[in-house]
């Protein structure tokens, strides 16, 4: 089968999450996607751990299915390479520093020149449009960093402490819109032959997935509180005990779900007409009150007990899973969403990306090791081995 993006090279001058996790996405669906590293190092998110047979959790999650070649973009020589290979690309991902890329003659305006066809995509934590700098355009952005500026930590966590996400969402977020921003980018190139400039800001990312709080807020109102794992506003609807150790998440979501629910799962349907829970309005200021009759109830059951009579009432439910538990989780394997990639330690587990349905459907290649393709690369452009050897004796490559 072709995959959608076969034909497009991507070029990624990439390090951390977001540019890494925007380009896997195009590799996902075939693009050829050529990583420029450090040489030696490589990209520093190679070091964040070892927790997969030695390799980075990081690394081995956003770089599955791309080539690695190392340039030192100080030397000449190497500059040299990289321009050669974007005379033939269709897209430059990067997320240097601000201001790095054009250092390096590699703005869009000067590459535009060169070539039109080219998209270039520059992700940053505030935003690198030299039309509209704006006063953070400097500012070193980390994706906790963001989540606090976005005012992400000020709706999360419990009413005492703030609370990150337990995964990198600002990083995320900019990297799925450069995805879709560069998807559409390709569509309007098909149109109009010309590539263009995108301009993706991690703050900017993160503060549309905020717009539910920002609205909730809007004109000077109250920002929704901070809830811990319930919801700040519904109510019962977040994580309670069973009496065998375990939680259930409840998702409670309108009056007559509250009345099945105090009728056969708590079973005290005078519950239902008490003037304390009433409304979502009541029993949200009612909560402890309620959570404590709750827990009660809970205390006599096992989870499996409590999952039968939400089942029965056709309440929302679902556990509180640690990561050992999603790994085995029913039904991602039941769905075949589990296949194996190859990487520089042996074959590790990868999740199928969402929407695809079969392992035909995308590419799932090798995790690369550093530097793995650079030689086949710089033969394809046409460099012989004497011109390779001595890029490597100057360390160029």
């Amino acid at each position: 089968m072709t995959l959608p993006l076969e034909g497009i090279t991507v070029v990624a001058l990439e390090h951390a999450i977001a540019a890494p996790f925007c380009s896997r996405q195009l590799a996902d669906q075939g693009a050829r996607v050529i990583k420029v590293e450090r040489p030696g190092t490589g990209d520093f998110a190679r070091a964040y751990d070892a927790r997969v047979k030695g390799l980075s959790s990081h690394f081995v999650w956003t770089n599955r299915s791309k080539e690695s070649l190392t340039l030192d973009l100080k030397h000449e020589g190497a500059r040299e390479v990289l321009l050669r290979l974007l005379a033939r690309s269709d897209v430059l991902v990067q997320n240097l520093a601000p201001g790095a890329a054009a250092r390096l003659g590699l703005s869009f305006e000067a590459l535009h020149r060169l070539h039109p066809r080219l998209i270039v995509c520059d992700i940053s934590g505030y935003g690198d449009d030299p039309r509209r700098p704006g006063p953070y355009r400097d500012a070193k952005a980390y994706d906790l960093l963001i989540q606090s500026e976005a005012g992400f930590l000020s709706v999360s966590g419990t009413p005492e402490v703030p609370a990150k996400a337990g995964c990198s969402v600002a990083d995320i977020a900019a990297g799925m819109y450069a995805y879709a921003d560069i998807l559409a980018a390709l569509l309007q190139r098909a149109k109009t032959g010309r590539g263009q400039r995108i301009d993706v800001s991690m703050l900017e990312s993160m503060v549309e997935w905020m717009s539910f709080p920002l609205y909730y807020a809007f004109d000077g109102a109250s920002p929704p509180p901070r809830a811990g794992a319930a919801h700040a506003t519904i109510y019962p609807y977040g994580p309670f005990p069973t009496g065998d150790g375990k939680t259930v998440m409840l998702g409670l979501q309108n009056e007559r779900e509250w009345v099945l629910f105090c009728e056969r799962v708590l079973e005290r349907p005078a519950l239902a007409s008490d003037e304390r829970f009433a409304s979502n309005a009541q029993r949200n200021v009612a909560r402890e009150e309620l959570r404590a009759l709750i827990v009660q109830a809970f205390a006599q059951l096992t989870i499996e007990q409590v999952e039968a009579r939400l089942d029965a009432a056709q309440i929302a439910h679902s556990r509180l899973n640690q990561m050992a538990d999603v790994w085995q989780h029913p039904q991602l394997h039941a769905r075949g969403r589990w296949v194996s990639v190859d990487t520089p330690a042996g074959p590790v587990p990868a999740l199928l990306p969402p929407g695809v349905s079969d392992p035909g459907d995308c590419r799932v290649g090798a995790v690369p090791a550093i530097g793995e393709h650079t030689e086949a690369i710089l033969r394809e452009l046409g460099y012989a081995d004497a011109e390779i050897a001595a890029l490597r004796s100057a360390q160029a490559i």
